[in-house]
């Protein structure tokens, strides 16, 4: 639609006799896509979206200068359903109709790889997170020489998590043995990937793995892993997989006998309403904790601490607070930074402006090119969690162990599950 000046002068005239003034001529407006899983299996992940966008509509309310002109911001947000062709599917729609500057991307790699990879191949840049940075890399064939030319991702890698559970299960007495479930998805398969995965440092370390074998997500019997698991007399079960899996899991492993001493899962407990679906299986499950309240660090756009966003995001939903507020916030902290950086809303210079990001937010230092293994990875830190009965809230996250990441506090030890009655 086009206005010649006439009309643009009557439609001025219309809008001032109401009462309203525009921010800026419509046209003048500069799009942020965002994908994430807001519902399916996923969903806990993308749960603090909605609200993380209505806080950032507040904070561009007045718009955002790029190259030197103002554009009055819009954020659209796609649902990717849990499923990674949808999720390609809304990252087109949201490149090629939408029309997007920017692309922002979050929640395991079932979203956040092909909207990636949506993203390279339509040469848009785009910024991912939440998924550790092996499954997003190399699960998306990614060249240590080359790197991605669109792509840039924060978060941390495999090490991290492995160190962090290690250093927690060093802290307490087992015989070592490690029982892993690890699905076949872009997680599991990394998890558990012989060379980048759970495997070769448990090994060094002294642990003795049992790893039964891939299995699909949503199984209903984990009677096989199970009876691995006692037939190797594991003491601790460790892997990554998503909230329903988890709950089958510990229900089965109660009703046939299996109680280890140490249950550390990736991305199924990371979640309040997960560990209070469990009832009393879940008093004592640990889990790596990439964001709290407790975490040092301010958002560079809002200027809220860590503890400060937490606690808006719960007087506002009423909910407890969950982990990926803190990485949504940071994705549009990052947007934000290296828009008002751009040249202009050419993709090839808002790209360039995003590989210059030097920030610090509220998930921590982000900057590419010096802070993680490839050009296009920024690691974030990582420390290890433990839940148990609250005193405010039905169940609490108490940090026990940040020997990866000292300027992270704890407030308590991990200690051992309780034998079953």
């Amino acid at each position: 639609m086009t206005f010649n000046r006439r009309q643009f002068t009557q439609a001025a005239a219309a809008l001032a006799a109401t009462g309203a003034t525009p921010l800026v001529f419509a046209a003048d407006t500069l799009k942020i896509g965002y994908v994430s899983p807001q519902t399916g299996p996923l969903a806990p992940f993308g749960e603090a979206d909605k609200w993380v966008i209505e806080q950032m509509k507040a904070a561009f309310k007045d718009g955002l200068t790029v190259g030197g002109r103002k554009y009055a911001v819009q954020i659209v947000l796609k649902d990717s359903q849990s499923n990674p062709n949808r999720a390609g599917e809304v990252a087109n729609d949201l490149i090629l109709k939408d029309k997007v500057a920017l692309v922002l991307t979050a929640g395991t790699p079932e979203t956040a790889n092909p909207v990636s990879d949506a993203c390279e191949l339509n040469e848009v840049p785009c910024i991912s997170s939440v998924v550790p940075w092996q499954p997003w890399f190399f699960g998306r064939k990614g060249d240590p020489a080359k790197g991605f030319n669109w792509t840039y991702h924060l978060f941390w890698g495999l090490e991290d998590v492995i160190a962090n559970f290690t250093n927690g299960w060093k802290t307490v007495a087992t015989n070592k043995k490690v029982g892993g479930l690890f699905p076949n998805d872009g997680d599991g398969n990394a998890w558990g990937d012989k060379e980048l995965g759970f495997p070769k440092p448990l090994a060094q370390m002294g642990f003795t793995l049992t790893d039964p074998g891939r299995f699909q997500n949503g199984t209903q019997d984990f009677s096989a892993q199970i009876a691995a698991f006692k037939r190797d007399n594991v003491e601790i079960v460790t892997g990554v997989v998503i909230p329903p899996d988890a709950k089958t899991f510990l229900t089965q492993a109660r009703q046939q006998g299996f109680r280890p001493k140490v249950i550390t899962l990736g991305k199924a407990l990371l979640f309040p309403g997960a560990i209070e679906a469990l009832g009393e299986l879940g008093d004592g499950l640990s889990t790596e904790v990439w964001w709290s309240p407790s975490h040092p660090f301010t958002s560079s756009l809002t200027q809220q601490s860590a503890k400060a966003l937490a606690e808006a995001y719960e007087a506002g939903t009423k909910k407890q607070w969950t982990q990926p507020i803190g990485f949504a916030h940071a994705l549009f902290e990052v947007a934000a930074n290296a828009l008002s950086r751009s040249k202009s809303l050419k993709a090839g210079d808002v790209r360039d402006a995003v590989a210059a990001t030097s920030i610090d937010s509220v998930v921590g230092p982000v900057k590419w090119g010096g802070q993680g293994p490839f050009k296009n990875v920024s690691k974030t830190p990582l420390v290890l969690g433990q839940w148990g009965k609250g005193t405010q809230r039905k169940v609490e996250l108490t940090l026990v162990n940040n020997e990866a990441a000292r300027t992270i506090p704890t407030s308590g030890t991990l200690r051992l599950l309780r034998p079953l009655p």
